[in-house]
């Protein structure tokens, strides 16, 4: 049975063959594969392709190869409530925001590319941290395979752009540059089902600019906010005075779609310092499973309090939707 392929796939395919770097080859194979008719004439050509992006991502995992082998530093395992990526050209201000907000050590300097494996930092919110990466600069072009490896994996995008030199360019070049490398940016109205689709591509996306106490700050959060709003959160911050630290930490919050779940033991009272952090619209099964796999064997039910139910001390069963807020009680 003849392929059929369309000229929309050829195209893609050159994109594939002129590629330079591994972020772009990946995103023209998977642009290959969502374009290619789907029918019994392409399943070998599909199964192909599918190969071929497998064994590209698996290269980025694996360690450095050498006399000294280290463990690579952009593998970082997620941490807290979600993992926030600060991604942005060289001198917006990144390694700024993370020291300032979180309180880690960064290095700043004025210079281009200071940041040459990424640096962490927790920010906190309410009764949760959230895990902040400063990354090098996006067009570094010794970091390119690992940065891309490492934004796959991690939750959300904040693209963070200098408000004192023409930040609406910053940000649309930005997003011109993670989607030629395949990444579906996904704003306030994205449906939920299609993040879910592919999580490794479609990245929920807040526009931070920084420098808003610097002459030009104000005007080109203005501009920043005109033309952004409408599809993505923008937030102005200053690192120097820690403004918007604040509004950032509401924004990256609300973006992670998650809830704060909290456990009780029968007969004491709810512990409300350490909450259970899961995807929103987990059920009482995902919170017994994230409190100790081995209680699913023997649940019976759970007694709940919060927004979910219906009254204080609700019985409900594993398959019921927890808010954010709610207290549990597990019993087995």
């Amino acid at each position: 049975m003849p392929a059929n392929l369309t000229p929309v796939y050829y195209e893609a395919e050159r994109k594939y063959k002129t590629a330079r770097s591994v972020p772009e080859r990946v995103a023209a194979l998977q642009e290959m594969l969502a374009v290619m008719p789907k029918h019994k004439g392409t399943d070998h050509l599909q199964a192909d392709l599918k190969s071929r992006i497998a064994k590209l991502l698996d290269d980025l995992d694996k360690p450095t190869s050498g006399p000294k082998r280290t463990t690579n530093p952009f593998n970082i395992r997620k941490e807290g409530a979600g993992q926030i990526a600060l991604v942005g050209y060289a001198n917006a201000g990144k390694s700024a925001l993370l020291a300032n907000f979180t309180g880690a050590a960064a290095k700043v300097a004025s210079y281009s590319y200071t940041t040459l494996v990424p640096s962490l930092g927790m920010l906190p919110y309410g009764n949760v941290q959230m895990q902040l990466v400063d990354i090098p600069a996006i067009d570094a072009p010794a970091t390119q395979t690992s940065l891309f490896g490492l934004l796959r994996n991690t939750s959300l995008f904040a693209l963070v752009v200098d408000l004192t030199g023409d930040p609406v360019s910053q940000a649309t070049s930005l997003m011109a540059h993670l989607a030629d490398w395949g990444f579906e940016l996904l704003g306030l109205q994205h449906d939920q089902d299609t993040a879910e689709e592919d999580q490794h591509r479609g990245k929920p996306v807040v526009l931070v600019g920084t420098k808003a106490d610097i002459e030009g700050g104000l005007d080109g959060y203005q501009a920043l906010e005109m033309a952004f709003e409408s599809k993505f959160p923008v937030v102005m911050t200053s690192a120097n005075e820690r403004l918007g630290a604040d509004d950032f930490a509401d924004a990256v919050y609300q973006l992670l779609d998650v809830v704060r779940v909290y456990t009780k033991t029968p007969g004491q009272a709810a512990v409300l310092s350490n909450p259970l952090v899961l995807s929103r619209g987990s059920t009482i099964y995902d919170v017994a499973e994230d409190v100790h796999k081995d209680l699913l064997k023997g649940f019976k039910y759970a007694l709940l309090w919060g927004s979910s139910g219906k009254f204080d001390g609700q019985r409900v069963g594993r398959d019921h939707e927890v808010a954010d807020g709610d207290v549990v009680e597990l019993h087995i």
